[in-house]
């Protein structure tokens, strides 16, 4: 039984307003406003830079770790994963908002975290079983680029509350809590679903009842991809870590170098809203990166954050300078996961949403590693020879893009060979939602 993806009397309106809010909220201002906020933290809770370093990383675990689990069970219980999603983003956010000490805020910080990466398998299963929504790629895209925006109004939050950065914190656990409800609201799975999906549980039952001719019919399934398929990702796989050590700089401690530089409140809130506005313009560069191939839209854009963290380490006392650098790295950023989408499916197409989960779980664990070390870095040589060396990182991230590719990466493709490979949308479990280049991990 086919569904119907017509918008007939019910619009997708509502339910990509909903998730976008949710993305936004759990994203841009739950997970990465702690950068934002973190001068003034620190200025109150005597939080050193070792400290807040560490913080991040073990944020950056965690939401890992929320991605994956929001991937196994996003699938039967979806809803049951927008209220966790919710609870747990805005349960981190006001213990940050109420935290007495250091040490109280940062488990909050870090507990928050998760709720971005439960929030976007949950919105994925809720976006697919809802029949304006179910195949709408664009719907998709819309959700998942709300990080962006949510940057953007952690921004203004932020001119119009600093130094009062608890009360940002709380309105952020109001809008998640708010988000959530309607996406429960907008939720309508229509009845013709719940046949499709009885229809398709009692053919799985068969198969798997059948003996032989069962097995026939559903196809051999593995686990995990082969051996050869992890090996044909190796220089993905170190460019992404690479990346994810160089990007950390500025997600971790942009705004507090800027502040230190003798950058105005202003400014440097500003130069948040940078990032957010430069992550939302790869929605019109798109079409223009995919026409490069994945390897040189990889190398242009880990080139342009190394560029980014360079110009704000020689120059983060030049207001338009510090903005313009901001504002590419907040492209670089979205439009490199992009092209890590497009390689993984350059190398092996049946098995792309299995490589992204993959390539964008080591983004973000290279993410946790750069915070840590930069965290130890500062204190010793300064933050613009951190800043200097998260550009080194994010330049060596392109040299798996220019080298010449050799015949390890490329695997026989096998559309029987994973479970993996069945139409489940892994991409936007851990922060995307498929080729679109405006998608990214947050």
């Amino acid at each position: 039984m086919k569904r119907s993806f017509s918008l007939g009397s019910r619009s997708p309106l509502l339910l990509v307003a909903a998730g976008t809010g949710l993305i936004a909220a759990t994203y841009g201002l739950v997970r990465l406003a702690y950068g934002l906020f973190l001068p003034d933290v620190q200025g109150e809770l005597d939080l050193g830079v070792g400290a807040a370093g560490g913080i991040s990383a073990g944020a950056s675990v965690v939401y890992c770790v929320g991605a994956l689990l929001g991937f196994l069970v996003a699938a039967r219980h979806p809803r049951v994963l927008v209220v966790a999603s919710a609870l747990v983003a805005s349960g981190g956010a006001c213990g940050m908002a109420l935290a007495p000490s250091a040490a109280v805020f940062a488990v909050f910080a870090v507990l928050g975290s998760a709720g971005a990466g439960l929030a976007s398998p949950a919105l994925v299963a809720v976006l697919q079983r809802n029949a304006s929504t179910g195949r709408s790629a664009r719907a998709q895209a819309m959700v998942n680029a709300g990080t962006g925006p949510g940057l953007v109004v952690a921004g203004l939050l932020a001119l119009v509350l600093l130094p009062d950065w608890r009360l940002g914190w709380g309105i952020a656990a109001a809008v998640t809590i708010v988000a959530a409800a309607a996406v429960l609201l907008a939720d309508r799975r229509d009845r013709t679903d719940h046949a499709h999906d009885a229809h398709d549980a009692h053919d799985a039952h068969d198969a798997d009842h059948a003996g032989s001719g069962g097995a026939e019919r559903a196809g051999p399934r593995r686990p995990l991809p082969p051996a050869s398929w992890y090996r044909a990702h190796r220089r993905v796989l170190a460019a992404a870590l690479l990346m994810g050590v160089g990007s950390a700089a500025v997600w971790t401690y942009g705004r507090t170098f800027l502040v230190a530089s003798g950058a105005s409140e202003v400014v440097s809130v500003a130069a948040w809203i940078a990032l957010g506005v430069g992550g939302t313009a790869v929605i019109g560069t798109a079409r223009g990166m995919e026409r490069l191939g994945p390897r040189v839209a990889w190398a242009v854009t880990a080139g342009t954050i190394a560029l980014s963290c360079v110009v704000l380490a020689l120059a983060a006392g030049s207001a338009p300078l510090a903005l313009a650098a901001c504002a590419a790295f907040g492209w670089g950023y979205t439009a490199g996961s992009g092209a890590l989408i497009a390689w993984t499916t350059r190398i092996d197409a049946p098995r792309a949403p299995a490589g992204t989960a993959l390539l964008f779980v080591t983004l973000i664990l290279g993410q946790a590693l750069g915070a840590a070390a930069l965290g130890a870095l500062i204190p010793v040589l300064g933050e613009p020879a951190a800043f200097l060396a998260a550009g080194v990182a994010s330049a060596l991230a392109a040299v798996p893009a220019v080298m010449r590719r050799g015949s390890a990466e490329r695997t026989s493709p096998d559309t029987s060979s994973s479970s993996l490979s069945e139409p489940v949308d892994v991409p936007a479990a851990c922060g995307v939602a498929g080729p679109d280049a405006s998608r990214a991990p947050r």
